[in-house]
């Protein structure tokens, strides 16, 4: 292989199997959809179970000689509460570059085993994050990338039932926390998480087990196999960032509308990589911010779609865009002015030149349905 020929994970020959379309995704070939499609994937995830392999993410463990010191350190690269973290428990926060830009989104789990703590970063950015991290820990701490690891992720609101036929004990484990699980004899490590505002979970297992887990759970019939462009519809729906539409290292996690990521102890005692920015635009504002956009009609307004006032203005531009199934219509998110920021405020898309009426609103579209 060299060293444009895509990756594939360890589950690329059961999509094959499957008939999906593989595509190149973040430096790896990844089923985009199956033969029943995108809508039919999104639907039956969001009523069933839907079964996705992200192993495409980047899995690493930060470790030190206790968990006080990795917490301390790993406080200083984000802006979440890592020191109050229980074991298990799992927090979402972004990596700052020194102007308070986002480099990264990424999920972070307390291990059981002292001093250890379990980061899963964007495929797009892991070799990038892994080095970012790595060049600012202090002495006697490493970062140990889990590249022998495959990630699949089931997602719905029959997601439970489905795994707790093979782990009972599953249905106790609480949202945003982990643990340890056997499934169908398989060793896995299972957080309540994921990415498409349904109830799901994220397992992560040996490569060489990825097959026969992938195919015990796909051989439930309330579970189907969900590509890349559902999710990215499903996350849509959601209100959620995608690193590279919401969050680049020009935005901030105070624009994008991620304060309730920053613990409020993080907000006044700052510390962390960025956080002039953070607390100067906490205290003073933001010029910009994220939100959410319904076209009226049924155009779809895509990523670099201008944003404009009821004068022609430009305000803002289009991050993310598209059908959104379950909310029966065009749907988009992306940045406007501050003071155009409100719901209810009236806008214009302009696509292929053309000005088309919409509207700002709360976001997420759809409830989310995070089982809390």
């Amino acid at each position: 292989m060299t060293e444009t020929t895509p990756r594939r994970t360890s589950l690329y020959d059961e999509h094959v199997k499957l008939g999906a379309r593989m595509v190149p995704f973040a430096g790896y070939d990844m089923p985009v959809q199956y033969p029943s499609g995108i809508i039919a994937e999104h639907n039956w995830t969001r009523s069933n179970a839907g079964l996705f392999d992200v192993s495409h993410m980047g899995q690493c463990v930060i470790s030190g000689s206790d968990f006080q010191t990795v917490a301390k350190a790993m406080e200083r690269l984000v802006p979440a509460d890592v020191l109050g973290l229980a074991p298990r428990q799992q927090r979402y926060s972004q990596l700052l570059s020194d102007d308070g830009g986002t480099l990264d989104d990424l999920m972070i789990t307390r291990h059981e085993q002292d001093g250890l703590l379990y980061v899963v970063v964007n495929a797009g950015r892991k070799e990038h994050d892994y080095d970012w991290i790595e060049a600012r820990l202090p002495r006697g701490m490493t970062l140990r990338p889990l590249d022998g690891l495959a990630l699949v992720a089931l997602q719905g609101p029959k997601a439970e039932a489905v795994l707790a036929k093979h782990v009972p004990q599953i249905t106790v484990l609480p949202f945003m926390h982990s643990g340890d699980a056997l499934i169908g004899g398989i060793k896995a490590q299972v957080s309540r998480s994921g990415y498409t505002g349904e109830d799901g979970f994220e397992i992560s297992v040996a490569n060489a087990d990825a097959p026969r887990l992938w195919t015990l759970l796909l051989s439930d019939p309330l579970v189907k196999p969900v590509g890349l462009g559902a999710r990215d519809s499903l996350r849509l729906e959601a209100g959620l960032c995608l690193y590279g539409h919401e969050l680049d290292e020009t935005i901030s996690p105070v624009e994008a509308e991620l304060v309730w990521s920053i613990a409020k102890r993080r907000r006044t005692e700052g510390g962390f990589i960025g956080a002039d920015r953070v607390q100067r635009e906490l205290a003073g504002g933001v010029s910009r911010r994220r939100v959410g956009i319904r076209p009226e009609g049924r155009a779809p307004a895509r990523e670099g779609a201008p944003i404009t006032d009821s004068a022609g203005r430009e305000i803002g531009k289009v991050t993310s865009g598209g059908f959104g199934p379950t909310a029966g219509g065009p749907i988009a998110m992306g940045y406007v002015e501050a003071d155009a920021a409100s719901p209810g405020t009236r806008i214009n898309l302009i696509v292929r030149g053309q000005a088309l009426p919409a509207e700002i609103v709360k976001l997420p579209f759809i409830p989310n349905r995070f089982k809390r």
